[in-house]
This record gives C-alpha cells, sequence and structure tokens, in this order.
C-alpha cells in the first residue's frame, strides 16, 4: 500500500485545536473570575478518564464486547490483513448486538484503538464491502483523528455542562447571579463555536478516512458501495434501535438520520458526496 500522509487533514486538525486551544484559554481566564473555578477542577478527572479509557467508554456505550478469533475467525482474519497492509498494530475487534449497520473506531492512539462493528453490518454487507468499511475505520486509526476528536469534544463537553448544570455550582439562585450568568454566557459561546469547529473537522476527516480506506484496499468502488447498502438499510431499521445509538453518531462510518436540520449540523457529509468523490478515485485508479 502507498500510503499519502494526508497533509489538508493534518493542517485542519493543527488549526482547530489551536483555535478551540485559544478560544478555552480565553473560558478559563472567565470562569476563573466567577464561582465556577472549583467546577472546572472537578472536571480534570473526568477529563483523565475520557481520554484514557475512550475505547472502553465508547464499547460500553454501544453494548459491545471483544470478541476472540474462535468466535468471529473470519472478522478477526480481515482486521488482521488489513491492518498489515496499513502498517497498523491489529486493533481490538469488537461486535455490538444492534440492528443498526454501522461500525466505529476508538481510541486515544494506534497503540490502544479498537474496532467495533454491528451485527446488523455483518448481515447486510458482502466480504469486499465489509473489508471497504473496515479499512475505512482503520484509516481514521491511521489518521489518528480518534485523538483529536476525543480530546476536541471533551472541551465541548464542559462548556455545554457549564450551560445545562453551572447553577448548581453558582450557589443557587440568589447567590452570585451576576457571576452565574456571565459564567453561562460565556459557556454557551464556547460552546457554540467549538460545536461548529469540530464538525467542519469532523466532516472532512470522513472524506480523509475514505481515502485512505481506499488506498488501504485498493478498491474505493467496494467502500461506495458498502456505504450506499448502509444507508439504504438505516430507514428499514427501528426507530427504537437507533434511538438506542444516536450518542456515538459522530463515530460511526454513517450517522443515523435525524431530518433536515439534523443533516445541516452533521458530523460527516453526505453519502451522495462521498460516494461520487469514491467514483471518481476509482475512475482515476482505472487509468493508471
Amino acid at each position: 500500500m502507498e500510503w499519502k500522509t494526508d497533509w489538508g487533514l493534518r493542517g485542519r486538525m493543527i488549526f482547530t485545536m489551536f483555535l478551540l486551544f485559544a478560544l478555552y484559554i480565553v473560558f478559563a481566564a472567565v470562569i476563573s473570575q466567577t464561582s465556577y473555578a472549583g467546577f472546572l477542577i472537578l472536571m480534570v478527572p473526568f477529563l483523565f478518564v475520557q481520554f484514557f479509557f475512550s475505547d472502553k467508554l465508547a464499547l460500553y456505550s454501544m453494548g459491545a464486547k471483544k470478541v476472540s478469533e474462535e468466535e468471529y475467525p473470519g472478522l478477526h482474519a480481515k482486521i488482521t490483513r488489513l491492518s498489515q497492509q496499513a502498517d497498523l498494530p491489529k486493533p481490538k475487534v469488537a461486535v455490538a448486538d444492534s440492528r443498526v449497520p454501522n461500525a466505529f473506531a476508538t481510541g486515544r492512539s494506534q497503540k490502544s484503538s479498537a474496532v467495533c462493528v454491528t451485527t446488523g453490518l455483518l448481515r447486510t454487507l458482502d466480504d469486499e464491502e465489509l473489508e471497504g468499511v473496515l479499512a475505512h475505520e482503520l484509516a481514521h486509526v491511521k489518521n489518528r483523528d480518534v485523538m483529536v476528536m476525543t480530546i476536541a469534544s471533551f472541551l465541548s463537553t464542559i462548556a455545554f455542562m457549564v450551560v445545562r448544570w453551572g447553577w448548581l455550582f453558582g450557589g443557587g439562585r440568589n447567590r452570585n447571579n451576576g457571576g452565574m450568568l456571565v459564567a453561562i454566557v460565556a459557556s454557551l459561546a464556547v460552546w457554540i463555536v467549538s460545536f461548529f469547529l469540530i464538525r467542519a473537522l469532523s466532516r472532512y476527516r470522513e472524506y480523509s478516512a475514505d481515502r485512505g480506506g481506499a488506498a488501504i484496499t485498493g478498491k474505493p468502488g467496494a467502500l461506495a458501495s458498502a456505504l450506499l447498502t448502509i444507508d439504504g438499510r438505516m430507514d428499514k431499521v427501528p426507530d427504537d434501535d437507533l434511538r438506542e445509538t444516536s450518542e456515538m453518531n459522530a463515530f460511526f462510518i454513517i450517522p443515523l438520520k435525524s431530518g433536515v436540520v439534523g443533516k445541516l449540523f452533521s458530523t460527516h457529509p453526505s453519502t451522495e458526496k462521498r460516494v461520487e468523490r469514491l467514483r471518481n478515485l476509482e475512475r482515476e485508479l482505472e487509468t493508471v
């Protein structure tokens, strides 16, 4: 495999993290002048847990479990071979019992990564399509963007928690109302700005992972076919199943559909645009 470093993705990661860092320096300065400084200190253990146990937390939230080669020999064989082609340590392999056909990668580093697929995905895709999806997830690991998104989303989560629950740490309704209002307004502004920064980065990283997955397998058409198959199956999944897994939307290969507003603020580009780019890449490879 000829892996080309995606400097566009790296540049966007660095630029986005720089903006987020600057944003949160201002945020911390504002909060430190109010009674919410203790609230931020309480969040430090939360950051530690999320960063070092992000893979376990993600798998737990999906009800996924690690599986052995004896349980899923075909799945392990595919991931072993694709990891070798991508020059990556083999990630942990997990399966979630869900009718939603989807997959995601998690972990703070290449050595602590995990790739999870749902039973719905295994029943839906053929071998080539499944390999395309697995290669896409390994490209996320190769690009280290799981770690970046974990850190970025944590910072956004702190701001959101101040907006939602900060009044509990402000001494109640009749005490320090001015400081409470300043903190909540600042947190809301930070959350909104970080929301759009993270989504802009997230959409680009999906394009990058699509290209990376195609580079690993050499078959962009297989991934394009998988995306169309998964997207088409979403309408047949019961609403209860979709709601149960919606919190993992940012990490799925295809997000769960949620109407016009949901698509507007989606963490992923549209399936149609992704397939179009993969088809163009396929034509380019055929002419080489």
